[in-house]
């Protein structure tokens, strides 16, 4: 198409065409013919309303109806031939409706506005993405009940600044990924219900002279209502911060646990092992198998946190309504739904694959004194001593631990009665890590009892 076709689109306003920069800074078709699908949806909600309410005639909307779909087909095919000449997905569309059914395709946007259309587009898109991510979240938190059903009673180390503190279960440890994305899965839900409000028919920013229904179009496009200020409407972008603001909360959640498959897939660790599908070899070191599915979920991340920062820096000094600083909103949602979605996945596959090795991590729960607060609480329930007075005799026992080698379950009762007379053999029964998780029983707790509670109200929830 020649710039003085294109030109033409916008009725004679510029006297000759943009040089080659301006081109270039101008267009989006690039990437916002990713809309095309949202594009051709709200056109055909769009003239059928029309029709509807008398301001074109059926004839014109029959024939509009029929040319979206041959263009949607056409760019599902790889048919389509899109012009940066045509800036963006909605004037490609339109130029090519008009090669196919001529005049009529000049009243389609009575009506409405690039403006009111875009943001539709948009809209439009980001609801299916978050309907793509809450398909994903629950995928991964499915994957992650089935670890934790599985290894309900497997003791292992829990931590506190990576340092051994008390024993937890493998279920208890998988089950707090699944809180932690359950609220995911909450966040957005609840963006998706409050973005759901439709743009169309705000025009330009003032609403039309034109006797449309924006009720008719909402319910077309699945929006719950219109919008209700025009202004607002068209320079709203609320929703697709929103959306990353969900999707960086959710993406942190996806490295902690990557940043852990690394820690535990390492020979110091031995926790688990992943599988082949999402490990690599090393070019020179044969004996290697890398967690890099891990690490670039990890390393992922960064770009969803960043698209959420970009569009926050477009957006903050804005006036009302529209400026065309807001044709930056769409690389970043769509790179970080992209790379969410990815990760998502990913770790899905991971999770799902993966073995833990519980003999290692039973030999590790025992490890670094981690029944160390289950004797400082015996001491409490069996010799009625202050709490801070037990730590302290706690504090003790241990440094004899150390001194000789060994763990306090090894620890001889005269060793213990050597530091305090009162101390029976019935502290033994707290020492071992399978008694200590077993004694976790609170709401909320380790206890493998109470990790198939979870269990069973996630698994609920999701079916």
């Amino acid at each position: 198409m020649t710039d003085q076709s294109a030109n033409q689109m916008w009725g004679g306003r510029f006297a000759a065409g943009p040089d080659a920069i301006m081109e270039a800074i101008n267009a989006s078709i690039g990437y916002d013919q990713r809309m095309a699908p949202q594009d051709i949806a709200g056109s055909r909600a769009h003239a059928a309303m029309l029709a509807a309410t008398g301001i074109i005639s059926d004839t014109d909307a029959e024939a509009m109806r029929e040319g979206l779909l041959t263009i949607l087909s056409e760019i599902e095919a790889g048919q389509f031939a899109f012009s940066a000449a045509l800036e963006d997905i909605h004037m490609n569309v339109e130029a090519r409706l008009k090669d196919l059914i001529g005049e009529p395709a000049g009243r389609l946007h009575t009506g409405r506005s690039r403006n009111d259309q875009v943001a539709t587009d948009f809209k439009l898109w980001v609801r299916d993405q978050l309907d793509a991510a809450i398909d994903g979240v629950q995928a991964l938190m499915r994957a992650l009940l089935a670890q934790a059903e599985q290894g309900a009673d497997w003791v292992m180390p829990g931590f506190t600044h990576l340092q051994t503190a008390q024993p937890v279960t493998w279920g208890h440890h998988m089950m707090a990924y699944v809180e932690m994305l359950g609220r995911d899965l909450s966040r957005f839900r609840d963006a998706r219900t409050r973005m759901n409000e439709s743009p169309l028919g705000a025009a330009a920013l003032a609403g039309t002279s034109f006797p449309i229904d924006r009720a008719m179009t909402a319910e077309a496009l699945g929006f719950d209502r219109p919008a209700a200020n025009s202004l607002d409407a068209v320079s709203d972008r609320d929703f697709a911060l929103e959306f990353l603001g969900a999707a960086s909360i959710c993406a942190m959640h996806l490295s902690r646990l990557s940043e852990e498959l690394v820690i535990w897939s390492s020979a110091q660790f031995r926790f688990v092992t992943l599988s082949d599908r999402f490990s690599t070899g090393s070019s020179i070191m044969p004996q290697k198998k890398n967690p890099d599915a891990a690490e670039l979920i990890r390393a992922k991340i960064g770009r969803i946190f960043g698209a959420n920062v970009a569009l926050t820096m477009v957006m903050k000094g804005l006036p009302l309504a529209y400026s065309k600083d807001m044709q930056e909103d769409k690389e970043q949602v769509f790179d970080a739904a992209d790379n969410l979605m990815l990760a998502l996945a990913a770790m899905t596959g991971m999770v799902s694959d993966m073995s833990a090795n519980r003999p290692a991590l039973e030999a590790a729960a025992g490890s670094g004194f981690s029944t160390a607060t289950d004797l400082a609480d015996w001491l409490v329930r069996a010799l009625n001593m202050p709490f801070r007075d037990a730590h302290h005799v706690t504090g003790s026992l241990v440094a004899i631990a150390e001194r000789k080698g060994c763990d306090l379950p090894d620890l001889t009762l005269a060793d213990m009665q050597g530091v305090h007379s009162a101390i029976t053999e019935g502290v033994f029964d707290v020492l071992g890590v399978h008694n200590s998780v077993a004694s976790r029983t609170s709401y909320g707790g380790t206890a493998p009892v109470r990790v198939r509670e979870q269990v069973a109200r996630w698994q609920e929830a999701l079916s």
